[in-house]
């Protein structure tokens, strides 16, 4: 079996002129390296492909894939982590991780806490600011934190994103709204304890990797899970295994999360006690890092004690009963 792998590689990125922020969320060239080797382990032939632009030119001239091993998140757009999939899916060439309608809504979490908080799972109340107009209709209580629509790696998550009068909340959505050019997630902000789960699989037979407490150092910002946070985890964050009844309730919680919005594969989610321990869904990453030592993901597996070769056989395992042709219901 061919497996083909289709990313975003950064240092081609900053090559050609993009800043730091703008390409914080593309993968190195080790996590390119440790995927491939790990998919050759499993005994499978690997091609590397590249970005959007690479599979375009690829597909045109007549290559294919039994499957793609997609982790690409693309450039523009609040739909870019779709574009590679729903490509694929024109061409019917299956892919890991979540289809393109999901990967489009996800992105954008103001769309995933609606549809989050019509599942009945608790998630802080919030607004998306466009403008001047949201703004003068915001009147959720202080403090508040403020974050872009549909950024990933914690882009524009900073210490100014707890702000706590209108006046500060004026200013941090007039930034991120110049600075990134998209919508304003502005949500309750919530002061307690924050973990990230882990999921494998897809439906029904997705389970729980684990769940991981990341807990801030004394000498960290405090109040939010930043960009420089993850950038120098060494020395900024305690990332800490949760076992216990506090594990088995957010595990139901991500699970309800993960099949309501129908991921696949493997992914994160992440959520924040209230005041009273109370916990709360703050997003989903259905498309996580796989660097084997940097990313969120393989740090809960290997907490868990999962290797990264298992992770990534897992994921494979998951997308490839999507390769083989469906059951006849009628036919057992």
């Amino acid at each position: 079996m061919k497996i083909g792998l289709t990313y975003d590689l950064r240092d081609d990125y900053l090559a050609a002129g993009f800043s730091r922020e703008e390409t914080a969320e593309f993968d190195r060239r080790e996590t390119i390296d440790a995927l491939e080797a790990a998919i050759g382990l499993l005994g499978y032939q690997t091609e590397r492909i590249g970005n959007l632009a690479a599979l375009v030119s690829r597909l045109a001239q007549g290559a294919r894939w039994d499957l793609v091993f997609n982790i690409a998140e693309g450039l523009y757009g609040l739909g870019r982590e779709a574009q590679v999939p729903a490509l694929l899916e024109a061409y019917r060439i299956p892919c890991t991780f979540s289809d393109s309608l999901v990967l489009a809504v996800t992105l954008h979490k103001g769309l995933t806490k609606r549809i989050i908080r019509d599942l009945g799972i608790a998630t802080p109340e919030f607004i998306v600011i466009e403008g001047p107009s949201d703004l003068a209709a915001f009147d959720l209580p202080f403090p508040v934190f403020v974050k872009p629509v549909a950024e990933g790696t914690s882009k524009g998550i900073d210490g100014f994103s707890r702000v706590g009068t209108r006046e500060e909340l004026a200013g941090a959505c007039r930034r991120l709204l110049v600075r990134l050019r998209q919508p304003v997630l502005v949500e309750a902000f919530l002061p307690g304890r924050e973990f990230t789960v882990g999921i494998l699989g897809t439906g029904k037979d997705s389970r729980v990797i684990g769940a991981m407490e990341v807990v801030l150092r004394a000498q960290a910002q405090r109040d939010c899970y930043s960009y420089e946070h993850k950038e120098r985890y060494e020395e900024l964050v305690q990332y800490l295994c949760v076992d216990s009844d506090l594990a088995a309730s957010l595990a139901d919680m991500a699970l309800a999360v993960w099949r309501g919005l129908g991921c696949r594969d493997a992914g994160r989610i992440d959520f924040r006690a209230d005041e009273e321990g109370r916990m709360h869904f703050l997003e989903v990453n259905p498309l996580a890092g796989l660097h084997p030592d940097h990313s969120d993901l393989p740090i809960i597996c290997s907490l868990m004690g999962m290797s990264y070769r298992e992770l990534i056989a897992g994921i494979i395992q998951s997308a490839l009963k999507r390769v083989a042709p469906p059951d006849d219901p009628f036919n057992p």
